[in-house]
């Protein structure tokens, strides 16, 4: 009787290790297809969100912000206040271009992308009669959430490199 008893236990056992062996395998295998969607999404983004025209800031900023979501949307509105004057007085026109892209961390929900980027940028500087170009390396990391049909960007961040690109 003992053995059937401890047979029975063993089999519960399994029974649950099995059912926790399955539903993290599917949180594995949602975190893998949420992070493949968000560094697509990621990579879509980034040269809208960190590239603009001083012809065109108002709209660059407006569209940058179709892909954000909570206090980052909320950043670009801020953001339209402090950087047109300068970006229209220094006739600034940004140009982001990913180069590449890295998942750090993934959930089915919320995934942090690391981008490398490279980021040409002409403007005027007082004093000067010919516009200054310079392309720098760059980093960003993009924090996205899931919406309810796409991934919206919900943090930003970036490191700035100093080496010139190419």
């Amino acid at each position: 009787m003992a053995a059937v008893g401890v047979l029975g236990l063993v089999v519960a056992l399994l029974a649950v290790l099995t059912a926790i062996a399955y539903l993290r395998l599917r949180d594995l295998r949602e975190s893998e297809s949420a992070a493949a969607e968000a560094v697509a999404a990621a990579r879509a983004y980034a040269p809208d969100m960190l590239s603009y025209d001083y012809r065109t800031i108002d709209a660059d900023l407006a569209r940058a912000r179709g892909y954000a979501t909570g206090n980052l949307a909320a950043h670009y509105g801020e953001l339209a206040r402090v950087l047109v004057p300068t970006v229209k007085r220094q006739q600034t026109v940004q140009q982001a271009a990913v180069a590449a892209a890295a998942v750090e961390s993934a959930t089915p929900g919320r995934v942090q992308v690391l981008l490398f980027m490279n980021m040409g940028t002409t403007k005027l500087l007082p004093g000067e009669k010919q516009p200054q170009k310079q392309v720098v390396q760059n980093r960003a990391r993009f924090v996205l959430i899931k919406g309810q049909d796409h991934w919206l960007v919900s943090e930003l961040s970036t490191l700035i490199g100093n080496a010139p690109a190419g």
